[in-house]
């Protein structure tokens, strides 16, 4: 099913990008969304997640490296653990919390991040027929220099009616 799953755009928003009324409050934090177009075929949920994990897309470390093939690695954790079953359900209304806790956790983002973040974040929540978030791997799971993250937000949107797959990252470095 990985193979059904087909890359068609990213977005990346860097924090730092973004006028901040202290210099320091971006907090070097940013947003990376990763869109696949979902197979013509109606997929359960749970096996769309597995095609998510098993695409060459879910292979980034989000330290800098990128999107590795074989990588071993998914963000702090060791790839070979994600599974479907560590990603909870979750609402619109706990999504969206959050993502605005993170995101306005060092005082209110700036109205321009605000709005990009609105048509890039929330309005996909929004849009999204099932959200999931990652959760439930523990500390066994991170993988040797995992912890270069202080804060690591995923969730994967599931909007059939624009047949897509959205893998969002919230981070910081």
């Amino acid at each position: 099913m990985e193979n059904q799953l087909t890359h068609e755009a990213s977005a990346f928003i860097n924090f730092r990008d973004y006028k901040f009324q202290d210099s320091t409050s971006h907090g070097f934090r940013w947003v990376d969304i990763k869109h696949l177009q979902l197979p013509s075929d109606a997929v359960a949920a749970r096996k769309l997640l597995a095609a998510l994990i098993g695409h060459e897309q879910f292979r980034d470390d989000y330290a800098g490296g990128g999107v590795v093939p074989d990588g071993p690695r998914h963000g702090p954790y060791w790839l070979r653990l994600v599974t479907p079953d560590v990603y909870e359900a979750v609402s619109r209304d706990k999504s969206a919390h959050v993502l605005w806790g993170w995101a306005n956790q060092f005082g209110d983002v700036p109205a321009e991040l605000k709005a990009d973040l609105q048509q890039e974040v929330f309005d996909r929540l929004s849009a999204a027929d099932h959200i999931y978030y990652l959760s439930g791997l523990g500390d066994e799971a991170i993988h040797d220099w995992g912890r270069v993250h202080e804060y690591f937000h995923e969730f994967v949107l599931i909007d059939r009616s624009a047949g897509r797959i959205t893998l969002l990252v919230a981070a910081d470095d």
